[in-house]
């Protein structure tokens, strides 16, 4: 299992996948809003999602947990 790590400090603009979607490295999964800018966040390996930790219009850190893929 891996998972999608928040990279920034920012609010959740947008998620873009759902738990049973096939994805492959360099999806964009979620749209990070930081700094009045909107940032693609971006699979790092190919996976099958999990579970969405992502809620829209949620506040997230740098390193929280985002997507969990399988």
């Amino acid at each position: 299992m891996s998972q999608i790590l928040s990279l920034m400090a920012g609010n959740i603009y947008k998620v873009l996948v759902n738990p049973g979607d096939r994805i492959e490295a360099g999806t964009e999964v979620v749209i990070l809003e930081s700094m009045k800018m909107e940032i693609p966040i971006e699979a790092e390996t190919e996976g099958i999602v999990r579970e969405v930790r992502a809620v829209e219009g949620d506040f997230v850190n740098e390193g929280d947990i985002l997507i969990e893929l399988e």
